[in-house]
């Protein structure tokens, strides 16, 4: 039975020694080896994000980005994005670093916050905003459908990843402003399998928020499938 355990014991080291060279157990941020299992920062960098509490807070600033544009529902960002933070470092990874862990911590603490807000007891669907078939191939996924997975782990709804889909190559919105993406984003969205939807309440995912436009794009393209409503979830928003 001692030797059983002995040889039990050794497995395991080498099994997580072996696994650590896919799966680093070091915090992204600051790389200490104080991380929980299958999560990327350690419990002091969690500390720090700037959690912005918008689903709880009706009229916050993801709220109004959509008055007089969209006739959407309660909406909200879980995380403040300003240049050279935690918050930036996680979507990079999960954006152009492959790293699937970031992404679906991103959306358990969408999920978690969806959960302890009333303002959306409602919700149907989760409905990724896709991406590119050229950039999922690239990244090997989409990431608002990763954030999707990440909200359901928590708080389960059902995914409806195919219902919208992108139809038009357009350029990169990061440099843009209003206006511009406004333009940018005419037509930019499909439709099908629209009865899945019909009389529905949706929840929109994205990764980040600022000026809104491709949310509202995606919005109006739902609406012509006449849901109940359209309500807006994203990992961050940008403060100007």
């Amino acid at each position: 039975m001692k030797l059983f355990k002995y040889i039990a014991l050794r497995v395991k080291k080498y099994l997580n020694a072996f696994l650590h060279l896919f799966y680093p157990k070091i915090c992204l941020h600051c790389g200490s080896t104080d991380i929980i299992k299958f999560q990327v920062l350690c419990p002091n960098c969690h500390a720090q994000l700037p959690f912005t509490d918008f689903f709880e807070i009706e009229n916050n600033n993801v709220d109004k980005i959509f008055w007089g544009r969209l006739a959407a529902g309660p909406s909200g960002a879980v995380l403040f994005f300003t240049k050279n933070s935690i918050v930036q470092l996680l979507l990079f990874e999960l954006k152009y670093k492959q790293n699937k862990r970031a992404g679906l911590l991103l959306g358990n603490m969408i999920g978690w916050a969806l959960k302890k807000a009333s303002r959306f007891n409602k919700i149907d669907f989760l409905i990724p905003i896709p991406v590119r078939k050229i950039t999922e191939r690239t990244r090997g996924y989409n990431q608002s459908l990763l954030l999707c997975e990440g909200i359901a782990q928590v708080f389960p709804i059902p995914i409806l990843p195919t219902v919208l889909f992108k139809n038009k190559k357009t350029n990169t919105q990061t440099r843009k402003d209003r206006i511009e993406r406004g333009h940018n984003t005419t037509l930019l969205f499909g439709l099908k399998n629209t009865d899945q939807i019909y009389n529905k309440h949706l929840l929109l995912v994205d990764d980040i928020i600022t000026t809104g436009a491709t949310a509202e794009s995606a919005g109006r393209c739902l609406l012509q499938a006449k849901p109940a409503s359209i309500q807006f979830a994203a990992a961050a928003y940008t403060l100007s």
